[in-house]
C-alpha cells in the first residue's frame, strides 16, 4: 500500500507537522514526499534524509504563494499521475482550506484529523476524535483509492520518522499548472495576521488556567516562559476572559499543539483543552489539586500553590 505525502513548506521553511505526517505514513508502506512551492529544493533536500522511495519537486511560479485553487489544480494532476493508495496531508490551516476541495475533483474519500492508524488486512482503519474529544471514532474509507487524510497535530511523533541510510533520489514532478484557472489572489495566511502567533510550531509552551486568578497574575506565567524560552498559551476561560487574545488559546476550539515542553499552570484538564496538548513530548503540570485530570496525562506533576512553586522554578532556572 503505497502512500503520497504533501509536505508543507512556508517561505523555504518546512512546516514540522510535515515530519509527524511522514512518521504516520512510515506505518502503513512504502512512501513518497511531494513538495509543491517555488524554491523549495531546500525543504526537498531536507525531506530527502527520510526513508522514502523519492521526493517529487512540484515547482511552479504559480504556487510560490498559496492559492487553494494553484494546490487543488497542482496536487490533483500530481496525485492522478502518481496513482497512490492513500494521500497523507498534516492536518493545518493550510491543508483545511484546500484538502475538501481536492478530494472532491478527485471524486475520493477524505478523513480528516487523524490520531491513530491501524492496518487490517489490505484496507486501513482510522482513529478520529468526535464530540470535541469525548469520543473517538473508527474509520476505513470505501470507494477507489487514493483516499485523503489529515493527520492531527501531535498525533505522530516527529522524530519517530525513520532515516533513509542515504539521501533519497530528488525527482522534478512533470505536472502543467494553468496559471489563467488559478481565480484567486494570494492571501496572508490565516497565522501571520498581526500580533498573532502560531503555537503548533512552538517547542516550548507555558499555558495558564483558572488558577492563575487574575489578569495581573500573568506576570508570574510570563516570567517562567521567558526562562524558558516559551510560547505563552492559555486554556479557554482565560481568553474568554479577554486576559490573552484568542489565538493563544489551546484546546478544541484553539490550536492543537506538541511542544517538546508544556507546562500547565492551574489548569485543571478539561477534555477540551487536552485534546490540544496531549501530543507534548513532556508535560508537566502545576496544581493545587491534586485529584485535577490534568495529572492523568503529566509526565511530572506538582501538588501546590503555583504562586509559590513558579518563582522557585524561576529563580533555578536564573541561576
Amino acid at each position: 500500500m503505497s502512500v503520497l505525502v504533501i509536505a508543507e513548506a512556508r517561505e523555504g521553511r518546512l512546516n514540522r507537522a510535515t515530519w509527524e505526517t511522514v512518521a504516520a505514513a512510515q506505518t502503513t508502506g512504502p512512501v513518497r514526499i511531494a513538495v509543491p512551492g517555488a524554491n523549495v529544493g531546500g525543504v526537498a533536500d531536507e525531506l530527502a534524509t527520510a526513508e522514502c522511495e523519492m521526493v517529487l519537486l512540484l515547482e511552479d511560479p504559480a504556487l510560490e504563494h498559496y492559492t487553494a485553487d494553484g494546490y487543488v489544480l497542482a496536487l490533483a494532476s500530481l496525485i492522478e499521475a502518481q496513482a497512490p493508495s492513500l494521500v497523507f496531508l498534516p492536518h493545518t490551516y493550510q491543508t483545511r482550506d484546500f484538502a475538501p476541495a481536492l478530494a472532491a475533483r478527485l471524486g475520493r474519500s477524505l478523513i480528516t484529523d487523524v490520531t491513530a492508524i491501524r492496518p487490517e488486512g489490505d484496507r486501513v482503519v482510522f482513529v478520529r476524535p468526535m464530540f470535541q474529544g469525548k469520543l473517538s471514532a473508527e474509520v476505513a474509507a470505501a470507494g477507489p483509492a487514493p483516499h485523503l487524510v489529515t493527520l492531527q497535530i501531535g498525533a505522530f511523533r516527529g522524530d519517530a520518522a525513520a532515516r533513509g541510510a542515504a539521501p533519497a533520489p530528488v525527482q522534478k514532478a512533470e505536472v502543467s499548472l494553468d496559471a489563467s484557472r488559478i481565480r484567486q489572489r494570494p492571501e496572508p495566511p490565516f497565522q501571520e495576521a498581526k500580533g498573532a502567533v502560531d503555537l503548533s510550531q512552538a517547542e516550548r509552551i507555558v499555558a495558564v488556567g483558572r488558577g492563575i486568578k487574575g489578569q495581573e497574575h500573568l506576570k508570574i506565567a510570563e516570567g517562567l516562559a521567558q526562562a524558558l524560552g516559551a510560547e505563552l498559551a492559555a486554556s479557554r476561560p482565560i481568553c474568554d476572559a479577554g486576559w490573552l487574545p484568542m489565538d493563544r488559546q489551546i484546546g478544541s476550539s484553539g490550536q492543537t499543539v506538541a511542544p517538546k515542553l508544556y507546562v500547565a499552570l492551574g489548569i485543571s484538564g478539561a477534555i477540551q483543552h487536552l485534546v490540544g496538548m496531549k501530543g507534548a513530548r513532556t508535560i508537566v503540570a502545576i496544581n493545587k489539586d491534586a485529584d485535577a485530570p490534568i495529572f492523568e496525562v503529566a509526565d511530572y506533576g506538582i501538588v501546590g500553590d503555583l504562586f509559590e512553586v513558579v518563582p522557585a522554578i524561576i529563580a533555578e532556572l536564573k541561576r
